[in-house]
């Protein structure tokens, strides 16, 4: 790990100069949207950003502000390169689903029909714990997470499934609501079980090629040509940022394509991913998805159990505001700050490093932001509120 430290009055001198848009004339800009993520910039909250809106059909803003590497002083372009984490779970999802729309698996199912290690797993007490696609994609299964020496040196996500089935369940299936990366990895090997490919050849073949998502790969060192916005993190003690790097068991050639969080990609990669999803299941004419795929990606499948990352008194004990279907989290109600501007029944994913996705129906909109700041939760973070709320005002009101 490289560490950077660039005093924030040394930011402060430069973070304007490198204000710039760099999107071709063609490419819709709204200048008030790149003012609030400039103000970020500005106060030393973030080196640089990107951010896009879209409708099903239309791209109605991108734009950059910042600076991609504070060593290199390289300003931020929208075709910028960023890790985005659990990002990848909506991803994962549609996966699936692509497989049940085929009739060759259904959500419903139990692991073990795919993967028969699961067959004997048990729950706290004693029980078969039986757990289902739904309840591993849902964040329901209780399912314990790989050792650590398992997780560094897995080559494929075969490798890691003996970890996971290594002991009972943490809880009861179906009895709470736990963040689980166990459960999505678990699901992407079921694609790789049942489609007979690589995760990373599956959803090259289904998803991004489809979807012209030219960026998007587990293995960035692949497109020498695209370059990466770095990460960076504040020290608490003397505010400089620090340079750091992405875990190695993410985004090397010789490491397990995760479906939890490994995938990078771009601004307007990802906006075509939402466009897919802002279409009910169709891209530029053609159907990816059908409607019954899509209701799982965005209908609560958690019944009445609080969700999510706002559950905490700190962030406003939002946990029965939200709901998870397969890989989304998904609103239920509307509340101040993060979800003010988005209807009911939005849906999306944030990421490890601050990039977030929310894709409203209702409004025929969706909001995708990308940013490079770990350690803290853009979930509930005044950066993605800011950023959502002028953009409504901007574009959809």
């Amino acid at each position: 790990m490289r560490t950077f430290y660039f005093l924030i009055i040394g930011m402060l001198l430069f973070s304007c100069t490198f204000h710039s848009n760099q999107n071709t004339s063609s490419t819709p800009n709204v200048k008030a949207i790149d003012d609030v993520m400039q103000a970020f910039v500005d106060s030393g909250y973030i080196p640089g950003a990107v951010t896009a809106v879209v409708s099903k059909d239309n791209v109605l803003h991108l734009g950059s502000v910042g600076v991609a590497d504070y060593e290199t002083r390289s300003p931020m372009a929208p075709n910028h390169l960023f890790w985005i984490a659990s990002m990848s779970k909506p991803i994962t999802a549609v996966a699936l689903l692509m497989l049940q729309d085929e009739g060759k698996l259904s959500v419903d199912d139990p692991v073990s029909k795919y993967i028969p290690e699961f067959g004997n797993l048990q729950t706290p007490s004693g029980k078969k714990a039986n757990l289902t696609i739904t309840q591993i994609m849902s964040h329901t299964s209780g399912l314990r997470e790989a050792d650590v020496q398992t997780a560094m040196n897995a080559k494929e996500l075969a490798d890691l499934i003996l970890s996971y089935v290594s002991g009972p369940t943490q809880f009861e299936p179906g009895s709470r609501w736990s963040y689980c990366q166990s459960g999505i990895n678990t699901g992407a090997r079921i694609v790789e079980v049942v489609s007979g490919l690589r995760f990373d050849q599956f959803l090259q073949q289904r998803i991004f090629d489809p979807l012209e998502m030219k960026s998007t790969t587990f293995y960035p060192t692949r497109l020498s040509e695209i370059q990466r916005a770095s990460g960076y993190i504040k020290n608490k003690d003397n505010g400089r940022f620090e340079k750091v790097e992405v875990a190695e068991i993410f985004g090397q050639p010789g490491s397990a394509p995760l479906g939890n969080g490994g995938l990078f990609s771009t601004a307007p990669d990802y906006a075509h991913f939402a466009q897919l999803l802002l279409g009910n299941g169709v891209y530029k004419g053609k159907r990816y998805l059908s409607e019954n795929a899509m209701a799982f990606l965005s209908s609560v499948k958690t019944g009445e159990l609080d969700c999510g990352f706002l559950q905490e008194a700190q962030y406003g004990s939002r946990g029965a505001n939200y709901g998870w279907g397969i890989g989304t989290c998904i609103l239920r109600a509307p509340h101040p700050g993060v979800a003010a501007m988005l209807s009911s029944g939005s849906f999306g994913h944030g990421g490890a490093w601050g990039t977030q996705a929310w894709i409203d129906p209702v409004r025929n909109v969706a909001y995708i932001m990308m940013i490079q700041r770990p350690g803290f939760n853009s979930d509930a973070g005044n950066i993605r509120a800011e950023f959502q709320q002028k953009a409504f005002d901007e574009l959809v009101l």
